[in-house]
């Protein structure tokens, strides 16, 4: 037996080592075809596209600070690393390095220098003020408007804070416009912050736009002789922003209803004329942006101006052989497409796509290949300088991915042209499979490739659709081209031939050939949300989870060998985990304390507040992938004291509406929230009451065998320009005060 054991032993031992020799040399292999790999990235310069993506990576470190980060500090070490690569030109690697922390270094003084530059008072808390101020922007709604005020003074609000500008709404109609000085009561809070741990921070978004409250205003809005005349840049903008409400109520008079509003929007940027239940309809079919300026409609405009205008000179026999037309026309193709980023209201997506048509039209102006990925890194580069809070928002993240797919499917189409148009440089070199040519002939080439290019670009923003919104649509690949075809064939040439003919009156045929072709995507997107599983609800991610996602994404788009395209695989899979092993939770607590979801025993979330819980109950719905409105969530049983609850633990929570009911549902309940500070002895377990929201921002908590989870949107120590610390108070009694309860109302 022994003999045999030993045998076997120095068998197994025999084989190890035969085997040996083919391990290294396997591996030699592969590190040899890593080596070749790179250097083919190095020669086709594709390291230089990770350069912007460093860069955002440091835009988004700034924001992850928990307080602010010194500006000079940073500034510095981004002196430093840039010196050091300027320095290091004979050593690659070092160089390299330095580049890429030069570029992080300068994402985050940019993010920094952005909040240094846009920083303005905000409100403190809700409050009753008399306001005075120019109107910046109006946007009319079927009942009442929404309006930006530049505010001149303030008087009343708390804190004596006077923002710099405001964002408010009125039931009545509005009978003021853009450039108007007026004067008015209003109620004015600070912005909101975000309803979920990670989830959508309107305050920082509100900081970054300038304005430093939200509200209504109160009573009758006069309009007034200014105090001092307005700047020319607020004339030029309100006359722009008077122009284009005077098209869109021509646009939504002339067609009535949600295909007026959808017209409106596609012409003027102006969405406020759109009902919940046709935004509802157009999101289910995944169409939502046919209701925004997006980079298609940019694109489209852009190269209707470039190909009129070089054909218009082309007529001309001396222009077209002795002067550069083709320059000439991308030259005037960049103003046209300024001139109608202006006229649709220069928003921050249609400011991003104009950055990216105009560099593809700058690129032809230099002789340049136009749709490359180096022009749309370019593109990054400027966003991060100019607006790097962008980086966070979805709009961007949708536009840059879906923009990357396309131009990769667009090189990809290049490379295997060329290769066909290159003879083999050597003849002993294997042929390629023709039944693989002839399948990347159909998806790149054949009939199929708009469809495989929308399969692409859909596959890109994937993952940050399912992340920000918390669904996703599988029938886009329907809705994608549909759109497309509406924007192209009906929505761009309506609106610039609409607005040309709208001053002579002879615009209504235009409008109704572009109501036809709105009322037949309408058709198709009931046909495509009314379909089984049109909406798929997504649970909330694993915070990690969308930054991984978005590296696989990124490594599949700028590599150009599949040997470093694999490293897509890791990226993806541990994204796909966490977006599989979300955090998700069984309680979630507004940050005014005015809301709660709470968990039944039967598995579903329940609504619990006062007020309409539309919004902020429809993000919490949302993030725990359940398909019902905020309407229907509801079930809690509340009184003029408040509401009580049993978690699906059986825990008892208690939600207070007034101080009456502190006594007794602090002693007989587990959990309390409420909008008012608590006392020191309230005897429940976990007292969510003003004073802690202040400190944690939005809650969430998961009960577990073990204990509590919490989740907080602040961090302990958080001081940021649009989150800042609160003011320690020591702790009210019972009753409160009567100064409190006068902010409470």
């Amino acid at each position: 037996m022994a003999g045999r054991g030993a045998r076997a032993a120095g068998a197994a031992e025999r084989a190890r080592e035969a085997a040996l020799p083919a391990l290294s040399g396997a591996r030699a292999a592969f590190i040899c075809a890593f080596r070749a790999a790179v250097e083919r990235e190095i020669a086709l310069r594709r390291p230089f596209l990770w350069l912007p993506v460093a860069a955002g990576a440091g835009a988004l470190l700034y924001f992850a600070a928990d307080r602010e980060p010194s500006l000079a500090v940073a500034a510095g070490a981004f002196a430093v690393v840039a010196a050091l690569a300027a320095l290091l030109r004979g050593h690659r690697a070092a160089r390299a390095l330095c580049l890429a922390l030069a570029c992080l270094s300068g994402g985050f003084v940019s993010a920094a220098w952005r909040a240094a530059r846009v920083d303005a008072p905000i409100v403190p808390r809700a409050g009753v003020g008399f306001l005075t101020g120019f109107v910046e922007e109006l946007d009319p709604r079927p009942a009442g408007a929404r309006f930006i005020l530049r505010v001149a003074s303030a008087e009343g609000l708390p804190g004596d804070a006077r923002p710099r500008r405001v964002r408010l709404t009125t039931r009545g109609d509005a009978k003021f416009a853009a450039g108007d000085f007026v004067a008015l009561k209003a109620r004015v809070l600070p912005p909101a912050h975000a309803a979920l741990p990670g989830g959508y921070d309107f305050a920082r978004d509100a900081y970054f736009a300038g304005l430093g409250g939200v509200g209504n205003a109160l009573g009758r809005i006069e309009i007034m002789p200014p105090p001092d005349p307005p700047p020319l840049s607020l004339r030029f903008f309100a006359g722009v922003d008077r122009l284009r409400n005077d098209l869109a109520r021509r646009v939504y008079d002339g067609l009535g209803g949600d295909t007026g509003a959808i017209a409106a929007a596609m012409v003027t940027g102006k969405r406020d004329f759109l009902g919940e239940e046709a935004k509802e309809l157009i999101r289910r079919a995944g169409i939502f942006h046919i209701i925004t300026i997006s980079g298609v409609q940019m694109t489209l405009v852009a190269g209707i101006f470039f190909v009129g205008l070089r054909r218009l000179l082309a007529l001309s026999r001396t222009l077209a052989l002795n002067y550069p037309i083709k320059k000439w026309s991308a030259a005037l193709a960049i103003l046209g497409a300024i001139f109608y980023d202006i006229a649709t209201g220069s928003r921050v997506g249609t400011e991003r796509a104009l950055v990216m048509t105009s560099v593809m039209l700058i690129a032809i102006l230099f002789d340049r290949p136009s749709l490359s990925m180096r022009n749309l890194a370019f593109a990054v580069f400027f966003v991060i300088a100019v607006e790097p809070e962008a980086l966070l928002g979805a709009s961007f993240q949708l536009s840059f991915a879906a923009v990357a797919a396309l131009v990769a499917v667009y090189e990809a189409r290049g490379a295997m042209v060329q290769r066909r148009r290159e003879p083999s440089v050597s003849t002993s070199r294997p042929r390629a499979d023709p039944r693989r040519e002839t399948l990347a002939e159909l998806l790149l080439r054949g009939p199929g490739a708009p469809l495989f290019a929308t399969f692409c670009a859909t596959s890109a923003t994937a993952s940050f659709m399912a992340g920000n919104f918390h669904e996703l649509s599988p029938y886009v690949l329907i809705g994608n081209p549909l759109t497309l075809a509406i924007i192209e064939f009906f929505a761009v040439p309506a609106a610039l031939f609409g607005a040309m003919l709208y001053p002579l009156g002879l615009d209504a045929p235009v409008w109704a050939y572009l109501g036809f072709g709105i009322d037949l995507v309408t058709r198709m997107a009931g046909v495509i949300a009314a379909a089984p599983g049109a909406s798929l609800p997504v649970r909330s991610f694993a915070p990690f989870a969308l930054a991984f996602l978005a590296l696989a994404v990124l490594s599949l788009v700028i590599w150009r060998s599949w040997l470093l395209r694999a490293t897509a695989i890791p990226f993806a899979a541990i994204g796909l985990y966490g977006a599989a092993n979300g955090d998700g939770f069984d309680m979630a607590v507004a940050p005014s304390g005015e809301a709660a979801a709470v968990r039944r025993p039967s598995g579903e979330l329940a609504l619990v507040g006062r007020g309409k819980l539309s919004f902020i109950g429809e993000q919490w719905l949302r993030a725990d992938a359940d398909p019902r409105a905020p309407a229907d969530a509801k079930g809690v049983a509340c009184d003029e004291l408040g509401c009580v609850t049993t978690t699906v633990d059986g825990r008892r929570v208690a939600l207070l509406l007034d101080r009456r009911a502190l006594i007794e549902d602090c002693a007989r309940v587990a959990i309390v929230v409420a909008p008012f500070d608590a006392p020191a002895g309230c005897g429940a377990a976990i007292v969510l009451d003003r004073r802690k929201l202040a400190e944690t921002g939005a809650v969430t908590l998961r009960f577990e065998a073990g204990g509590v989870v919490w989740r907080m949107a602040r961090g302990p120590n958080e001081d940021r320009p649009w989150s800042r610390a609160p003011q320690r108070r020591p702790h009210a009694g019972a009753a409160g005060s009567e100064e409190e309860d006068a902010r409470i109302d």
